[in-house]
């Protein structure tokens, strides 16, 4: 969601920390706030994005950085974008020097008449401002992003000479479509000087994303569990096939078909209890991994399913263990036995 001010209103620090009130801390993955400054390097222009960068770190993990994130510990470290690092020449580590204008002074300056040309240039440089800043990484999206600057928003306020003030406010919200467009409506009822902006195509495109990838992952279970079928089918075989004198003795000795089978069958359900119980915490750990790789989010063990997944590893097994162990049936004593 990205939030705007209404007419002439202004994003104050207050006006953060009541949007945050609003929304719900347990809703919020990020919330960065962005005040834009032009500013010059080499005379020529360039926008300096003020952000308060690990929200903005939370908002897009997906952004692919060359080198690090920069960080508030350490103002004279900056992002700089994939386009202006091309058009500067700049690589990790370098150091540029941005000037400019503090703010309010650009327009009294702008009201100074021709006839005190001198004393406007004198005044403009004292009111200037510059600073050496270090390339911490280097932002490529493919995006607006790579024409931007980003620094520490208090950093920039105060080269400027300005109070706390955001442009805009960049929200990533666990909400659904729905949900966003009642809390957009909450917004704009309690408070009035806001505008906010659900990006409608990100969270379809995102729904939709997420569908195909749940029809995959479902795609790849059910493949898995064939798979898996299979492995079970042959291990058994062999088993059955390697104790062949074994099964042949214990029927000498007076032991039933039903007795054998359900031997080989408890054995089947107990590798099925081993394996499915590490299955579920391995493929929790991995999954943990992926989920915060790929999206920047974690996810919670779901205890409830533990039975149920365990349940299902056993029943495959017996399953696909069912037509090996029935060839104990057409193991005759007399025949194997023969000679020994």
């Amino acid at each position: 969601m990205i939030v705007l001010p209404r007419g002439e209103a202004k994003i104050t620090r207050e006006t953060l920390g009541k949007l945050r009130a609003l929304i719900g801390e347990n809703k919020i993955v990020g919330m960065a706030p962005y005040r834009y400054q032009t500013v010059k390097i080499n005379e020529q222009p360039y926008i300096i994005a003020g952000t308060d960068l690990s929200e903005a770190e939370k908002n897009s993990p997906f952004w692919y950085i060359e080198g690090e994130w920069a960080n508030s510990r350490d103002t004279s470290q900056v992002m700089v974008g994939h386009e202006i690092a091309q058009t500067l020449g700049l690589k990790l580590g370098d150091s540029f020097m941005v000037q400019g204008v503090k703010y309010g002074q650009q327009a009294e300056a702008s009201r100074q008449d021709l006839s005190a040309e001198e004393n406007q240039k004198r005044d403009l440089a004292r009111q200037n401002f510059h600073k050496n800043f270090s390339v911490k990484g280097i932002v490529s999206t493919g995006g607006a992003e790579e024409g931007f600057i980003f620094a520490d928003a208090d950093m920039l306020n105060e080269l400027i000479g300005d109070t706390f003030r955001a442009d805009v406010i960049e929200c990533s919200i666990v909400a659904d479509a729905g949900e966003l467009a009642e809390l957009s409506a909450r917004i704009e009822s309690e408070m009035p000087e806001l505008q906010p902006r659900a990006v409608r195509r990100l969270t379809q495109s995102q729904d939709i994303v997420l569908g195909k990838l749940q029809a995959l992952v479902f795609l790849v279970t059910v493949v898995v569990l064939i798979i898996t079928m299979i492995s079970v089918y042959t291990t058994m075989t062999a088993m059955v096939a390697e104790r062949r004198k074994e099964i042949a003795l214990k029927k000498a000795l007076g032991a039933e078909n039903k007795l054998v089978m359900s031997e080989l069958l408890g054995e089947g359900a107990l590798l099925g209890l081993i394996g499915g119980t590490l299955g579920v915490f391995l493929g929790f750990e991995f999954a943990l991994r992926v989920s915060l790789n790929v999206f920047g989010r974690g996810i919670n063990f779901q205890w409830s399913l533990l039975p149920v997944t365990i349940i299902v590893f056993v029943v495959i097994t017996i399953a696909a263990s069912i037509i090996p162990v029935r060839k104990v049936m057409d193991i005759h004593p007399a025949i194997v036995l023969k000679g020994e």
